[in-house]
């Protein structure tokens, strides 16, 4: 078998290769860089933290931080709760995005137009935090999950990718069902659908990270504690070890109080974002080539 022959670069490319590694270098120790400072910091000892900076000593490592994490019994319902919320978000958000782009990527559906317009619209403006609370509160699904999972499952992003996905399979897949007597429902869900595993997968991803990390709709509409998501039960730990201003209390234990905050930080930071990093290689091959097709045509 024949040794692949070197490719020969003159020195201009050499310096732009060059320039272009470099850059890339940069970028990832500026992604890399913070990550192992916040894996170390979770494990120091708030003291020599504050004094020394990083140790790598093992007399100056401890897991208290994890400790008080992990001990909170809301920490594990958080964990069930934000992966529920995650699984069926994606599932309904993809579900309704696909759905949505099927007939916006065909140039004969009557009003496509008026639909783009109307669904670009929403992407620059929207009624606001008020008005939108108003109108989850009279559709009765304040503290429920509902009011988690339906507001935010249709993204006109996803769809406008979606769409330009399905714009770049061959015209003559629905040629071909149309012959063998297949109506346009029949297409979508026995050709379409498993044609479109790379961007489903894509899809699902966003979704489900976006629910993961998202705090703030459960902060405004659910009120009862057992149906808070994680990061709702790491933000209320975190908060409740914080000293806060006007607190009255003896200095010692004011400056103890910041020192376990300040390890919580990076122990919450860790814990949230754990299944996410775990999660990311398994979806890797389906990213790229959803990413990279959907890209071809427009």
């Amino acid at each position: 078998m024949e040794k692949a022959k070197k490719i020969k670069y003159s020195r201009t490319d050499r310096m732009v290769l060059g320039i272009g590694y470099a850059i890339l270098g940069i970028f990832v120790l500026s992604i890399v860089i913070p990550l192992a400072y916040v894996l170390l910091a979770s494990f120091m000892d708030p003291t020599v933290l504050n004094n020394q900076g990083l140790s790598f000593k093992v007399k100056d490592w401890t897991l208290n931080a994890y400790t008080r994490v992990l001990e909170n019994g809301m920490i594990w319902r958080g964990f069930l709760n934000s992966f529920l919320y995650s699984v069926v978000f994606a599932a309904i958000s993809v579900f309704v995005t696909l759905l949505a782009a099927y007939p916006m990527s065909k140039n004969d559906f009557v009003g496509r137009k008026f639909f783009n317009v109307i669904f670009l619209i929403t992407m620059f403006f929207g009624g606001g935090m008020i008005p939108t609370f108003i109108l989850i509160n009279q559709l009765h699904m304040v503290n429920t999950v509902w009011a988690i999972l339906l507001p935010g499952a249709f993204n006109v992003w996803n769809m406008i990718l979606a769409r330009t996905y399905y714009r770049s399979i061959p015209g003559e897949l629905r040629e071909a069902s149309a012959i063998d007597g297949a109506n346009e429902i029949q297409h979508f869900f026995h050709i379409m659908l498993p044609v479109c595993k790379p961007i489903i997968a894509v899809l699902a991803l966003w979704s489900f990270v976006g629910m993961w990390n998202s705090y703030f709709d459960a902060m405004i509409y659910l009120n009862d504690a057992n149906l808070q998501p994680l990061q709702l039960v790491l933000r209320s730990i975190l908060v409740q070890n914080t000293p806060q201003p006007g607190m009255i209390a003896d200095i010692q234990s004011t400056a103890e109080l910041a020192k376990v905050a300040e390890q919580l930080k990076y122990a919450t930071i860790v814990v949230s974002s754990l299944p996410l990093l775990v999660m990311y290689p398994f979806f890797q091959k389906y990213f790229d080539k959803g990413i990279m097709v959907g890209s071809v045509k427009g």
